[in-house]
């Protein structure tokens, strides 16, 4: 394993990861076959230290999962600009986590059927007034014509940074000059 270069930013707190894999919004997925990589944004939800994702059943990730099941799943979100009165000193206050494991799909219906209500949960919380039923999940296909397949990634590493906000008012707004610098 390759040590992190930036260890000082090293975030080791499991709660504070969970909390942050829970509640951002967009992950992207990490592929690499036959020599190329391929990286793709995706909706997803974590639960059971496993990242769900759904898409097609058919494509280019598929493809490439069939070749390649080992990824990385990162996770990352941009908490604003740090100002400085030295231009080199400017920084971002920022979480990212990375996950790294084999992608596998999930035949087991109730377990498929669990990961998307989840997902509705996470991005539609209260909207269905009604739980997803496990035929829809089984025979749901899309407007291009294909079937939905759910995937998870279960970690077999995982690493994460952070850069915090700092206390006061250093912090970048639209506006803001040199000379609103305490």
């Amino acid at each position: 394993m390759i040590p992190m270069r930036m260890f000082k930013l090293e975030c080791t707190d499991t709660d504070r990861i969970d909390r942050f894999l829970s509640l951002a919004r967009t992950g992207f997925l990490g592929l690499s076959a036959d020599n190329e990589p391929y990286v793709v944004p995706l909706n997803y939800v974590w639960a059971n230290g496993s990242v769900y994702f759904h898409g097609a059943a058919e494509g280019r990730k598929i493809d490439m999962l069939r070749r390649n099941a080992q990824a990385c799943f990162t996770v990352c979100e941009d908490l604003g600009t740090i100002t400085a009165p030295v231009p080199a000193h400017t920084d971002t206050a920022y979480m990212s986590v990375m996950l790294f494991g084999l992608v596998s799909p999930i035949p087991d219906l109730e377990e498929a059927t669990a990961a998307m209500q989840a997902l509705l949960d996470k991005y539609v919380p209260g909207y269905y007034d009604q739980p997803l039923s496990r035929a829809h999940v089984e025979k749901y296909v899309s407007s291009l014509g294909s079937r939905t397949a759910v995937f998870k990634l279960t970690p077999d590493r995982i690493t994460a940074k952070r850069n915090d906000s700092p206390e006061g008012s250093r912090m970048f707004y639209p506006g803001k000059t040199l000379r609103d610098e305490p």
